[in-house]
């Protein structure tokens, strides 16, 4: 296998595609292509066969065995990792097209990890009682600064690989990690998500004797890094890559208002019963919805749609939000699928206690209009470190 030539630039994708008529679809098609190292021109020919989860599993996997077959394995790791996607917890090709993807992206990018030029070093933290992958980088000059990065629900911690390299190429020392919940740490090594994410956090601070890092946190890393802020001041600049509240109400959010309204009534009756119906009814109807569920459930280790949402409920800002006491960037997109921007409101009135706060909404122009503003990532990147840089100052001109 011929491996990745590292003396390349780094690049960061830019586009947004319309590729299939189901939102989540579509948006994973475009993190396919943008973030995981797919092609526009292997992606938009099977788009449009994707109806339910069968189909994405069948037609991600077949791309991947074309590029291997064509010897382009860059392309092979992102569709075979994001074969594994849409495939319910229990199919046993989930974890075997996990692994096959991870294995063959350590052999193709090995060079950035080992040998004499390697620039990053990849770390295990023990955590209870599993070890949470890190990686870890430093620029070429001074540092400008320490940066914790980690993504949210769905992230794999591999395919942040060049953003990690585009922080280090702006000057930063960068730590990316995988927590519970999340990638192999779920996936391999059985740990499920936990909203108490100052515990993780702490671990990889302790571990490298971090006292004055930014935090990003990506998509439900939105909620996830603010909340290890509040606990940990060894955070001193958190940065949330998505407008996220409480997960619960993005989740309800993204229903009918009719469907909202009942959904908040049985919550408050505490009827499990009638909840389940109403989410039943749901997935048997639209199949994003019966995975989104059934993943749910697994991932938060839930018995029925009533015990997934009280779950959801945990990951709320609202009770530690003036905690929060550390300079604040929230990122939000205008066309995000999966998040109204709009909630942002609510959460600035929630952050009374912050040192300062920014909200920065990327649009359509912009090519960012999507969640995590997936089709324009650099663009933001270069608006966080200069955020990040402009903080930094004010503080050291006091």
């Amino acid at each position: 296998m011929k491996k990745y030539d590292i003396t390349q630039p780094v690049k960061l994708k830019k586009g947004v595609y319309e590729l299939n008529s189901e939102s989540n679809f579509n948006y994973q098609l475009n993190r396919v292509i943008n973030w995981d190292g797919g092609r526009l021109e292997d992606v938009a020919p099977i788009a449009s066969k994707i109806k339910v989860s069968a189909d994405w599993k069948r037609e991600l996997i077949a791309l991947g065995d074309k590029a291997m077959s064509e010897e382009r394995t860059e392309n092979a790791i992102a569709y075979y990792r994001m074969s594994e996607f849409f495939m319910y917890d229990g199919d046993p090709d989930k974890k075997k097209y996990y692994l096959k993807a991870t294995k063959l992206f350590y052999k193709y990018y090995a060079d950035f990890f080992e040998g004499e030029n390697a620039v990053i070093e990849k770390f295990d933290v023990p955590f209870e009682n599993v070890k949470l992958p890190v990686m870890h980088t430093v620029p070429t000059g001074k540092s400008k600064g320490t940066i914790l990065i980690h993504g949210g629900n769905d992230s794999y911690f591999e395919e942040f690989l060049f953003t990690v390299l585009y922080l280090r190429e702006k000057g930063f020392e960068v730590y990316m990690f995988e927590g519970p919940g999340q990638g192999g740490v779920m996936r391999v090594q059985g740990m499920h998500f936990t909203h108490e994410w100052e515990k993780p956090i702490k671990a990889v601070l302790d571990y490298f004797k971090l006292d004055d890092v930014t935090i990003i946190g990506i998509s439900l890393g939105g909620y996830l890094a603010p909340r290890a802020a509040a606990f940990d001041k060894r955070i001193k600049r958190v940065v949330a890559w998505s407008v996220f509240p409480c997960f619960q109400d993005v989740i309800v959010g993204m229903q009918k208002p009719a469907v909202q309204k009942l959904f908040r009534i049985f919550m408050a009756l505490h009827a499990r019963p009638l909840i389940n119906l109403v989410f039943g009814i749901k997935a048997k109807k639209e199949p994003v919805i019966d995975w989104g569920l059934k993943h749910g459930m697994y991932a938060y280790e839930a018995k029925d749609a009533y015990g997934y949402a009280k779950k959801l409920k945990l990951y709320d800002i609202a009770p530690i939000a003036d905690r929060i006491t550390q300079d604040m960037l929230i990122v939000g997109a205008n066309q995000d699928h999966f998040i109204d921007y709009r909630m942002v409101g609510r959460e600035i009135n929630m952050l009374k206690n912050v040192k300062s706060l920014t909200f920065r909404l990327f649009t359509d122009k912009e090519d960012a209009q999507n969640h995590c503003n997936v089709g324009n990532g650099k663009l933001v990147l270069d608006y966080i470190c200069s955020w990040i840089e402009q903080i930094s100052s004010e503080v050291n001109l006091k």
